[in-house]
């Protein structure tokens, strides 16, 4: 196991940090008392949405820079089928974006227009959401555990990657449940938290 495996997972529990405090009601209502109510509602999101970006670069970089060595790699053909799948993992994940609202999501449209961030956002229970309650991070799952080359760099990443989208999807789970209560918790009843066709009693 190489050094850089721990660096990359010490520099994950950072981006996790960081970017849960930012989530943070307590956070935003903070930045919302400082910028006033209209400057947090138009850029806060684009703030959130770049800042996550840009503080996942340092960790990219320990993955391509730090010495590392395989731990496996996917013989042909199966490789073929890997790939095709995390092709489409990812058109799962823009999808499932989509739907929920790609611009909105990211913070451009509130950028443009600072009403939509008072708009009530919309339960969507169709396509993927049949199947998962959290679709994007199941595609994640998929995009990241199907690398053709698995090494212990990548390996490091995958499981910050997986811990924090568990960590994200139960985060997740509250804020829904606040904000669409009785809807939510039925629809919660119904479809399974990240795998599909596995539910656990108390869902």
């Amino acid at each position: 196991m190489q050094t850089g495996f721990w660096w990359i997972l010490l520099s994950l529990l950072l981006y996790g940090v960081i970017h849960s405090i930012l989530a943070a009601h307590r956070t935003k209502d903070w930045v919302k008392n400082w910028w006033g109510e209209n400057l947090y509602n138009r850029f806060y999101r684009l703030f959130f949405s770049i800042q996550a970006g840009v503080l996942f670069i340092p960790v990219l970089l320990l993955v391509g820079l730090s010495s590392d060595s395989i731990i496996y790699t996917i013989p042909t053909p199966w490789v073929y089928l890997t790939i095709s799948l995390q092709i489409l993992a990812v058109i799962g994940i823009l999808h499932s974006i989509m739907l929920t609202g790609m611009l909105r999501f990211t913070g451009i449209q509130q950028a443009f227009d600072p009403n939509q961030a008072q708009k009530p956002m919309k339960l969507v229970i169709r396509s993927l959401y049949r199947w998962v309650r959290h679709p994007i991070y199941t595609c994640m799952f998929l995009l990241v555990w199907l690398v053709p080359v698995m090494s212990w760099n990548i390996l490091a990443l995958n499981i910050g990657i997986s811990v924090y989208n568990v960590i994200g999807a139960l985060f997740e789970e509250r804020k829904l449940k606040s904000e669409f209560g009785r809807s939510y918790e039925d629809y919660s009843q119904q479809v399974p938290f990240l795998i599909p066709g596995l539910k656990f009693r108390n869902q």
